[in-house]
């Protein structure tokens, strides 16, 4: 039995029967032809009502199982995009195979790379919902929306007129003992500068200096956890090298995607030849200091340095110094903690990505906040940090939060539902991850929200884990919920 069958076993068989079906589709944000139109034959081979959007939104209406007719129509969401992550070792083409996921222990992983639980598990709970013929259900309206790990375009983009539901049951949280009632938003800061290349002084000697091995993850959901940045450590290790050892920087190619922890950094630099044992010796000072710093948090951080042929090409030094200081003073982390709310992370920073290379200089970052007027300070805070050494700064991708609504209709039935059926009360919570409630709510003004979803581990990074009893935990409150609401 093949390890995709094994997954299609587990409980409840149809719904990890879909989630290994969608598993099988290629799905990155920006590039979902392949599964809008895998979701768009979905509903047309069920005869049901299916409707893609200009944007790429797909959706499919359900009428109400018999008695159900007079309820109020219910909309069901999740995103059909996912992060694409590997390790640097693992032999991998998304745009051409499916996810190898497999069964271990008491969760469902995948072989070095991003599951896609995150968040197809919701989008095959929707699935089994739309195929099945004995779950009591109001009038469905099931969204699956495009491109929400990067940018949420989709939700953005929805047509207004498509809908009609009063209620939205978004299924993008990650803890199945939680009801989520509020999010982040969130806002792109994005960095140019272009700098002049020499030539490398003869006598340079080259070395590729690689940070690996740290954990990474979702830069809202982990980000208040200490986690290292690997673009932060790199500039640790070239920041005060420059003049003691004629340190230049040829090229360095820091993190993967916008919105996870990055977790690798590979840099190209040069020194002066007459300094190498200094240079040694201060580096492995440097690299020890940072092991030890991290050696509870991140087990796995390898730092390397290997003698290669040198660059024939380095950034100048004067605008090598303006970019290490920028690097070294932009923030990176825990802006603000909630004052109202015990242990949630109300405004952050994360240095997603930093590209040295063939005399341009670009960096990515993404801000997040439950508060409108947080999000811009710690934005503002970026671009200043980049401004200042002459980069020029472009924000785009802002997108709202979503403002928890303690007296919600659906909260309620929920919070009932779950003690009914589990034994204890659920916690409610607002996340400092973004979910597409606030955008979405802005299209439809008085949708009654709410958002839940099975235990999922480690999303954004090769580490994602989804807990199988919790799916089943979490596709039957679901159920329950469906028939009555």
């Amino acid at each position: 039995m093949s390890k995709a069958n094994g997954i299609r076993q587990l409980e409840p068989q149809p719904l990890w029967s879909n989630f290994a079906a969608l598993n099988e589709v290629p799905r990155p944000s920006k590039r979902e032809e392949r599964v809008i139109q895998f979701m768009k034959n979905f509903g047309e081979q069920l005869g049901l009502d299916t409707t893609v959007d200009e944007t790429g939104n797909v959706v499919i209406k359900k009428p109400a199982s018999p008695g159900k007719e007079g309820r109020p129509t219910v909309i069901l969401q999740s995103h059909l995009d996912m992060v694409h992550q590997k390790n640097a070792d693992t032999n991998f083409d998304f745009d051409a195979e499916g996810i190898r996921s497999y069964v271990d222990g008491e969760w469902v992983t995948a072989e070095g790379t991003t599951l896609g639980a995150d968040n197809g598990i919701g989008v095959a709970a929707i699935m089994t919902v739309l195929q099945s013929k004995d779950i009591p259900h109001p009038p469905l309206e099931a969204l699956f929306t495009i491109d929400e790990e990067t940018g949420m375009t989709g939700a953005k983009g929805l047509d207004e007129k498509l809908l009609k539901g009063k209620i939205l049951l978004n299924l993008d949280s990650e803890e199945d003992d939680e009801l989520t009632i509020g999010c982040a938003g969130g806002i792109d800061t994005n960095t140019h500068m272009k700098y002049m290349e020499v030539t490398s002084d003869e006598g340079n000697l080259g070395f590729l200096i690689k940070v690996r091995g740290l954990k990474g993850g979702h830069s809202g959901l982990d980000i208040h956890l200490g986690r290292g940045n690997a673009n932060k450590l790199m500039n640790r290790l070239l920041y005060k090298t420059t003049y003691p050892y004629g340190l230049r920087l040829s090229s360095l190619d820091g993190g993967s995607l916008r919105n996870a922890i990055p977790r690798e950094s590979v840099a190209l630099v040069a020194i002066d030849g007459d300094k190498k044992d200094a240079f040694l010796r201060d580096f492995n000072r440097r690299k020890a200091d940072i092991e030890q710093e991290f050696s509870t948090i991140e087990p796995g951080l390898a730092i390397t340095l290997e003698e290669v042929h040198a660059p024939v090409k380095v950034m100048r030094a004067e605008e090598q110094e303006r970019v290490l200081n920028a690097i070294c003073a932009v923030h990176n982390g825990v802006w603000r903690m909630a004052p109202d709310i015990p242990g949630l992370v109300e405004t952050s920073s994360s240095l997603a990505r930093v590209i040295v290379k063939n005399g341009e200089f670009i960096t990515q970052s993404l801000q997040r906040s439950s508060v409108e007027s947080g999000k811009m300070d710690v934005a503002d805070a970026v671009r200043a940090a980049f401004e200042s050494v002459g980069a020029a700064v472009e924000n785009t991708g802002s997108y709202p939060g979503w403002a928890p609504n303690a007296s919600s209709d659906i909260l309620k039935v929920m919070e009932g539902l779950y003690a009914d059926l589990f034994g204890e009360k659920p916690g409610v919570a607002a996340c400092h991850a973004g979910l597409e409630c606030g955008i979405i709510g802005e299209h439809y003004p008085g949708l009654d929200m709410i958002s839940f979803g099975p235990t999922i581990r480690h999303p954004h990074s090769p580490d994602e884990k989804v807990h199988i009893a919790s799916v089943g935990k979490f596709w039957r409150l679901l159920k329950e919920v469906l028939e009555r609401v």
